[in-house]
């Protein structure tokens, strides 16, 4: 960093250059240490991978053998004996396909910045893991959402867009052919956190997510009844 640079500036650096992974093991965790205390600082870095991640679209998306992960385990953490799970934290799990595309590093970025608020978990994180960016057409309102298996939590950070004066966000979930389903009001700027309920935690693998314009305070009926102003789907990684 140069001297020139203001606080604000050094930040912004600082936040492209860790989502890029560019920095240090010891400059990175310096930076996640700031990072989980300054929400300002968050939302910088999200709007780095959103600056990114296009660079990432004239690449052919490519799934990795099954047996990559595989050996993927044992290279971390060993040989595992029938029967036991190789301990995996969320944070472990974030950088675990790190490095095999540019769009596997700009999504553990966006999963980074959702799930770094606090200091790493010192129990593993056992359930799966899904993310989602519910996104405008016009890109208008973007928001990106984790789904923690271990926890049944799901944490949702606006990074585009805001509701309109006098209404609210509404998210809904949508299992196939079903009614959506309400999962509550976001802030103003997409943020939430929610657990989902026990009947769901078993179907996020075919979820959508939807978020809806409301009255303030929500649907009066359980449906949508404004217009849906973003959609995503769960994926697991």
């Amino acid at each position: 960093m140069t001297e020139d640079l203001t606080p604000q500036e050094e930040n912004s650096a600082l936040a492209a250059e860790y989502t890029l992974r560019l920095l240090s093991p010891e400059e990175e965790r310096a930076f996640e240490t700031h990072l989980a205390q300054d929400p300002q600082l968050e939302a910088e870095v999200a709007q780095w991978v959103h600056h990114f991640a296009p660079l990432a679209d004239e690449i052919a998306e490519m799934r990795p053998p099954k047996t990559a992960k595989a050996k993927l385990m044992t290279d971390l953490f060993g040989e595992v004996t029938q029967g036991q799970t190789a301990p995996s934290s969320i944070w472990s799990r974030l950088g675990l396909w790190q490095g095999l595309t540019l769009a596997a590093t700009a999504a553990a970025a966006i999963l980074a910045v959702m799930l770094v608020t606090g200091p790493a978990p010192q129990t593993p994180a056992t359930g799966p893991l899904y993310v989602s960016e519910l996104s405008a057409q016009d890109d208008s309102l973007r928001v990106l959402a984790v789904y923690d298996g271990s926890t049944g939590g799901l944490r949702l950070t606006g990074t585009d867009g805001t509701a309109a004066t006098g209404r609210d966000f509404e998210l809904w979930a949508i299992i196939g052919d079903n009614a959506p389903v309400s999962l509550g009001v976001l802030t103003d700027d997409g943020t939430g956190n929610i657990i989902l309920p026990p009947e769901l935690q078993s179907t996020v693998g075919g979820m959508v997510l939807a978020i809806s314009d409301e009255p303030d305070g929500g649907s009066p009926t359980g449906a949508p009844t404004g217009a849906v102003l973003a959609v995503g789907e769960m994926t697991d990684i």
